[in-house]
């Protein structure tokens, strides 16, 4: 099965500088390769393969000499990225490649080969680059997978892992660079471990989630788990930043280390959102065969100024994602209903539908069965009753009805309603 690892590495200044020069080599390819195929296309109609565009880099390289300087399975990479978002785009997966800039934060660029891993201290070595400390903060791979599986190389009482001897299990190593200035690798591993059946749920191992900005996550239980609001805590500090940024001058030095200062925040109001729903989520996945989910329109949510920023906080779509991928891992389901399902305006007890319900009742009464229901908890039980019943109905199609081939959180068309 293959996981991805990101570890962080300390590079010195000279290596620094490398670093960026690959970032940047990386991102001019992509740009000219991207522009050669697109307007091949528009101006002739001319469909420009891989293959055709992996001969352009030559031509690239004697164009512009520095290319040279730079690792050649690197370069080879970009094209393979560009051809997969062209892949990607074709099956309606995402939207037309564009081009990468700097200011967008493109710092990242790939290896397909020839790289290093010292088992004993815990180093990484990248061509063009040389050895870089690293944090493993956990186990590339366990001592006997290691033992049985890879080829180790010892030199000198080291333990290396070298790349090229060990291709069905090292995969692809990328490096990447944070607004904040911190570098990291990831590297795609294959531990070859099948990927787990998945498990048999009914009505009892399946749990209903409705996500939410006062509570971050209503349970079906009745459990509320609360939201933290990272962002809203680091705001005054935040703003406070950002306004030092905003009175020094552009392109000084004093701007740089303030603009550095401020992304540092970020970095940290990100790790700690992060960090959350990871515990949050591997909670869930654990105790529960099926977790159901809402399906919302979250482009269409933030067009409200009075909620974009609450909702972005909140970060939904990082959260469903991180129980989709954690479901796969332990064998796990995650059921989706549609964005117009009642969820909230309708009594799980008797089934009134409550019409009048608006966004600041978080409480109400069902005038049929007198039940007293918290807005949220009721949504939640209810995203899982109509999870249930989608799955009872649509038996033949499981990939459907487990949320498979759902559409994605943030490109349904839809309107504000999708918060009922």
């Amino acid at each position: 099965m293959l996981k991805g690892n990101l570890f962080r590495i300390y590079p010195t200044k000279e290596q620094k500088n490398l670093l960026e020069q690959h970032f940047g080599a990386a991102r001019f390819v992509y740009n000219k390769l991207l522009h050669v195929k697109s307007t091949m296309y528009s101006q002739c109609r001319v469909s420009v393969s891989k293959l055709v565009l992996g001969n352009h880099i030559q031509v690239l390289k004697d164009c512009y000499p520095w290319l040279k300087d730079i690792c050649a399975h690197s370069i080879l990479a970009v094209n393979n990225n560009l051809d997969s978002a062209f892949q990607r785009f074709f099956k309606g997966l995402g939207e037309y490649p564009k081009e990468h800039k700097k200011k967008d934060n493109h710092f990242s660029y790939q290896y397909i080969d020839s790289y290093q891993i010292n088992l004993i201290t815990s180093e990484i070595y990248l061509p063009n680059i040389g050895w870089l400390p690293a944090l493993f903060h956990r186990e590339l791979f366990n001592q006997d997978f290691i033992s049985n599986n890879l080829i180790v190389h010892k030199v000198n009482g080291q333990q290396i892992l070298k790349h090229d001897f060990n291709k069905e299990f090292l995969r692809t190593l990328t490096v990447s660079r944070t607004s904040a200035g911190r570098y990291h690798v990831s590297i795609l591993t294959e531990d070859g471990m099948e990927k787990p059946v998945t498990q048999v749920y009914n009505q009892s191992t399946t749990i209903g989630v409705d996500v939410g900005i006062k509570t971050f996550a209503a349970l079906s239980t009745g459990e509320l788990i609360e939201n933290p609001r990272h962002l809203k805590k680091s705001l005054k500090k935040l703003k406070m930043l950002q306004k030092r940024v905003s009175r020094k001058v552009n392109g000084s030095k004093n701007r740089r280390k303030a603009a550095k200062k401020l992304a540092k925040l970020h970095q940290l109001v990100s790790n700690q959102r992060n960090d959350f729903q990871h515990k949050v989520s591997i909670k869930l996945i654990r105790e529960n065969q099926a977790i159901a989910v809402e399906t919302l329109n979250i482009k269409g949510i933030v067009k409200n100024h009075k909620l974009a920023q609450a909702v972005s906080d909140s970060a939904w779509y990082s959260f469903v994602s991180k129980l989709t991928y954690k479901a796969n891992w332990y064998g796990k389901t995650v059921l989706k209903i549609g964005q117009w399902e009642p969820s909230s305006k309708e009594c799980h007890v008797c089934g009134y539908h409550n019409k009048e319900l608006t966004l600041k009742d978080r409480e109400w009464q069902c005038p049929e069965c007198k039940t007293l229901h918290d807005r949220d908890i009721n949504a939640a039980i209810n995203i899982k009753k109509f999870a249930i019943q989608a799955y009872q109905i649509t038996a033949g199609t499981a990939g459907r009805a487990c949320g498979v081939t759902g559409n994605s959180w943030n490109k349904e068309a839809g309107s504000l309603t999708a918060l009922a």
